[in-house]
């Protein structure tokens, strides 16, 4: 691929788009077919036998899932495709949050016999938070039980999207032939030769291979598709309810419109093992998801004012870009994966840091293919590459021209859930443990690692088991480490059930000398689940020295760092410094940050705190025999059921379950409906535990 190409491709003609969808729909497959038929990859790498181009990690290939979210560069009718693949596994969140804070549209893919899967639904409002267009893929639609008009419903009903089909399949299982577009009344049949990259268009009406319902179907899906592309256009509409024919072209015009602006998500069907369905869905990719220019103006923050300040989509524009992802190559070094939002980067470009307050310069730009580089001179607005040369530049923060400094909405990821300790197995182990684990954090912004200041005992923190796992598993791999760890430990939480107020915290040591002398009193309240921590002060007429302030939030933060119970972090607190008294020669920073500390345990203590625990939402897919084990052995372990629902020969239960009874839970699902089940946990929300429980957790925490 010619440099050349690469950086002369206009804006309007980029296209930045990820794979999204729930574990096993098939993200990985569908970006191998793209890859093939755009002619970017020569043979198609199959998931299953361990092959895959962006799957190139050994863990990635061994297990047969997506880890971590892979970049690559492909052309499709003289547009340029830039192509996220990211994970499906829910403990590999961080990867779909930080990929679909970068891109313009996605690609939601579905298998068509399991419809919306919880990890589905998780990913759609990822996609929602970041205002992302979409085309939803239906796969597997060749599969026993495959259903493209439940799925189509369940689209409409569970991601309240405003899905409307585009097209169709002629026949599903093992009589699936091609696919109708249904604007064009094209029959589309994929002759099975060659990879499924040639293939036939019929007129509808004349295809053999299309029968009397599909033809009814055809007109009844395709009146409907013309109705809501109306809807979104005043102009189009008129024409419609008077019954004028409307081209084809302006129908197209204004679903792309629709598109952009989220009113309209296209769904479309085939299946990619089978290499049937793809290229309508490049079409689709090309012809309605938005270029960088159509997305809205990118706002951030002037560092040195404060104000809104906005960045274009252009290359006039000073520049400005947000790492998204650091990772550490062994060929290269340390990677720094980010997006172009205005101006331009060449290589040796000197690039202003704001979140950090340095500069740094920037080695070489490169493409990414997976793990495959390709190095560039210069990278304009719209455009994803790689840094080599950034040493202190990390995820979610704004690369941008040191004379224009602007701060660019940055990432927020989930709080990790799942604790272990880990120590190093010998002494020769201990200084590569760290360096390894430092390096695992800076490419992982929900992988946690922090050291018990009373057992000196390192503790590693992530989303779920696997995370954990592979995690363990690259320190072995990639930095030669053998490890012990220990057994899996719940993120329990501390919160408090009732206010109390004017609650008095005194450091004072006065015994002739200078001495020490800090008095707060504060008042506690409680805040709503989710809401965090605030620190309030309102000291009026000098009570208490500005400068002494800050030096008392810190105090208060780091009492809720380890709360009363079980030294616990303190969440859905406000504390509100209201009073208290200083002394013109004793009082000093430190004895207001401890006297903010004593005030804040104290308070914490006088307010009922409460243990507070991660709930899971679990989906188990089981056949119908084994509903009664899993639905008894799911009471057992303080679960509640939400909703259970038939799906072909199978049944969905969705329940929410407390996560500290869920560890070893695949071995045991397993064991009862052998091996024929399979199941999903997303993170819910946070709980309080029952008093019985909580007193043998503060029992075991001391």
């Amino acid at each position: 691929m010619a440099e050349k190409k690469i950086n002369e491709t206009p804006i309007e003609k980029i296209r930045n788009i990820g794979i999204i969808a729930h574990i096993d729909a098939g993200k990985t497959t569908t970006t191998e077919r793209i890859l093939y038929y755009t002619g970017r990859t020569y043979k198609i790498g199959e998931v299953h036998e361990g092959a895959a181009t962006m799957d190139w990690m050994e863990q990635e290939r061994e297990r047969g899932i997506t880890i971590t979210s892979a970049a690559t560069t492909t052309f499709w009718l003289n547009h340029r495709i830039n192509i996220i693949d990211t994970p499906g596994h829910l403990d590999f969140t961080a990867e779909v949050e930080r990929s679909l804070r970068v891109l313009d549209g996605v690609v939601m893919v579905l298998d068509a016999s399991e419809g919306v899967q919880a990890q589905t639904e998780k990913v759609s409002r990822q996609a929602d938070k970041y205002h992302i267009s979409r085309i939803i893929f239906v796969n597997k639609i060749d599969k026993v039980g495959a259903d493209y008009v439940n799925t189509l419903k369940e689209v409409r009903d569970r991601l309240g999207l405003p899905a409307v089909a585009y097209n169709i399949p002629i026949g599903t299982e093992s009589d699936f032939k091609g696919v109708i577009d249904l604007l064009t009344r094209k029959a589309l049949i994929w002759n099975g030769e060659e990879l499924g990259a040639k293939f036939e268009a019929f007129d509808v009406d004349s295809c053999e291979l299309v029968d009397e319902a599909h033809r009814k179907m055809t007109e009844e899906l395709r009146q409907e598709l013309i109705e809501k592309i109306a809807e979104t256009d005043d102009e189009l509409l008129n024409d419609y309810l008077e019954g004028n024919e409307i081209e084809i072209d302006r129908l197209k015009a204004s679903m792309r419109k629709a598109v952009v602006a989220l009113k309209l998500v296209p769904v479309l069907t085939g299946t990619s093992l089978r290499n049937k369905g793809v290229q309508p869905l490049l079409d689709a990719v090309v012809e309605y998801l938005p270029s960088p220019a159509e997305v809205v103006h990118t706002k951030g923050i002037n560092p040195n004012t404060d104000e809104e300040v906005e960045r274009h989509p252009n290359i006039n524009d000073p520049f400005s870009a947000l790492a998204f992802k650091v990772q550490t190559d062994p060929y290269v070094g340390r990677l720094t994966y980010f997006r172009v939002y205005s101006g331009k980067i060449k290589s040796g470009d000197t690039v202003f840091n704001p979140t950090k307050n340095i500069k740094e310069r920037i080695g070489r730009i490169l493409l990414m293919h997976a793990n495959e580089r390709e190095e560039v001179s210069e990278l304009t607005a719209g455009n994803i590459g790689a840094a080599v040369g950034l040493k202190d530049t990390v995820t979610s923060e704004t690369m941008c021209d040191p004379a224009n400094p602007v701060i660019l909405e940055t990432i927020q990821f989930p709080d990790p859930v799942i604790s272990l300790a880990i120590e190093p197995k010998s002494k020769s182990d201990q200084e590569r443990l760290g360096e390894g684990l430092r390096k695992l954090q800076e490419e992982d912004p929900t992988f946690k690692l922090q050291t018990n200041p009373d057992t000196g005992q390192s503790l590693i923190s992530g989303m779920g088991e696997l995370h954990l796992e592979i995690m363990v598993d690259r320190l072995l791999r990639e930095f030669k480490v053998e490890a012990n760890v220990g057994r899996p430990q719940v993120a329990f939480r501390e919160a408090i059930t009732q206010p109390v107020k004017n609650v008095r915290g005194q450091y004072i040591r006065q015994s002739g000398g200078r001495g020490q002398y800090g008095d707060v009193m504060i008042d506690v309240e409680p805040l709503d689940r989710g809401m965090g921590r605030e620190f309030v002060n309102k000291i009026k007429g000098g009570a208490i020295p500005n400068e002494f302030i800050n030096p008392i939030e810190k105090g208060v933060m780091e009492a809720l760092d380890s709360g009363v119970l079980g030294g616990y972090p303190v969440q859905d607190v406000r504390i509100i410094l209201v009073d208290g008294s200083y002394h013109d020669v004793d009082s000093s920073e430190i004895a207001f940050k401890l006297a903010g500390s004593i005030a804040t345990r104290e308070g914490v203590k006088q307010a009922k705190p409460v243990l507070l625990e991660p709930i899971m939402e679990l989906e188990v897919v089981t056949p119908q025999e084994f509903m009664g084990d899993i639905i008894g052995d799911l009471s057992g372990k303080r679960g509640q059921i939400v909703t259970t629902n038939q799906r072909g020969n199978a049944v969905s239960i969705v329940a929410q379950v407390p996560l500290a009874e869920m560890f070893g839970y695949a071995t045991n699902l397993r064991s009862m409906t052998q091996g024929r089940a399979s199941f999903m946990l997303v993170p819910s929300h946070y709980q309080i535990v029952p008093t019985n429980i909580t007193e043998k957790i503060v029992a075991n925490a001391a």
